[in-house]
């Protein structure tokens, strides 16, 4: 064969095996799942974790063609689940985390199990919402409030979940940003009980969820002095705390999707696609938004950027603040 023949020849074949790998990969990704994929999750059923988890769930099983099971693990806040998917080998383990497990959990945790920029495939954020800084109605508003907790020093007190929580973080990151603010820490079970506190007379503010919160807003029980992101959509009457005159303050509550480290390239490229169309439909958004949660889908990259950019801020106020669970 002439040597011109033969490039040609040779030319031609590589352009046909370009050509095919697209479809190669996408065969590939579509022979995945090929059993159950199990979503485990790092708090109890009726948790925001399971909520997102279970809205997520039907829709992705339909799509996949295998069932999509919830599997709660809860403990530790959330850190036993997340341990669970970073050692799972059977690439068809998941799971649905919140901003602690990533962003927070190392520097809380000396031993924690695994590491969270090391040990995970990032597949996508599923939603996310701001808080709101609520206050006893008896206290003044906007940003009055803002001038007289920054006069009050450490007279006044603020409630969260707990040590370590994105309510407790929150707060500590707010009185970085307005000097003289020394609000002391009041840690409670849950933020039904932190609201109980606030209502009662104990606490003066809490950072508490629109879903929790506006209930008890609307009823007149407590007052918002302020939205923890820009203006949201959740909280369509509510100001940012901008407005009180907090600058450069922007703090949201998530949960998102990830798999273990070596989760293979088929799932990943399924997964990412699937839930991409999932949560675009008017279903699930509606369901989550009815939760107080706003539907988002990322990139892996976007995911990975947004943790951690979020675990520098939280590392800085863990350390400057001596943050340690007891």
């Amino acid at each position: 064969m002439h040597s011109s023949k033969r490039a040609l020849l040779i030319a031609a074949c590589g352009v046909a095996a370009a050509a095919s790998l697209p479809f190669a990969a996408t065969a590939q990704s579509a022979a995945w799942p090929t059993k159950p994929v199990r979503l485990v999750v790092g708090f109890p059923g009726g948790s925001t974790p399971d909520i997102a988890a279970r809205t997520i769930a039907e829709p992705l099983s339909k799509a996949l063609g295998q069932p999509v099971v919830v599997d709660n693990k809860p403990g530790a806040s959330g850190n036993i689940a997340a341990d669970i998917v970073a050692k799972a080998t059977d690439d068809h383990t998941l799971g649905v985390v919140i901003n602690g497990n990533l962003t927070s959990s190392k520097m809380l945790y000396p031993t924690l199990p695994y590491d969270p920029a090391k040990d995970f495939t990032y597949l996508s954020l599923i939603a996310t919402a701001p808080l709101l800084l609520v206050a006893r109605t008896d206290l003044p508003s906007g940003a009055a409030f803002i001038d007289a907790a920054r006069k009050s020093g450490d007279t006044w007190s603020y409630g969260s979940v707990g040590v370590g929580s994105v309510g407790h973080l929150g707060m500590e990151l707010l009185k970085s940003k307005v000097p003289g603010f020394k609000a002391v820490h009041v840690p409670y079970q849950g933020n039904p009980q932190a609201m109980t506190g606030l209502i009662g007379g104990q606490i003066q503010m809490a950072l508490i969820p629109p879903g929790l919160a506006l209930p008890q807003i609307k009823a007149g029980k407590i007052q918002s002095i302020g939205i923890t992101s820009g203006r949201s959509a959740l909280v369509p009457d509510g100001a940012p705390l901008s407005d009180a005159g907090v600058k450069d303050f922007n703090l949201e509550v998530w949960t998102a999707l990830l798999g273990p480290a070596k989760l293979s390239a088929a799932a990943q490229d399924r997964i990412t696609r699937e839930l991409a169309v999932v949560m675009k439909t008017p279903e699930v958004r509606q369901r989550l938004f009815d939760q107080g949660w706003q539907a988002v889908g990322t990139s892996p990259e976007g995911m990975r950027t947004r943790v951690k950019e979020e675990a520098a801020i939280m590392t800085r106020i863990i350390t400057s603040n001596g943050i340690k669970l007891n």
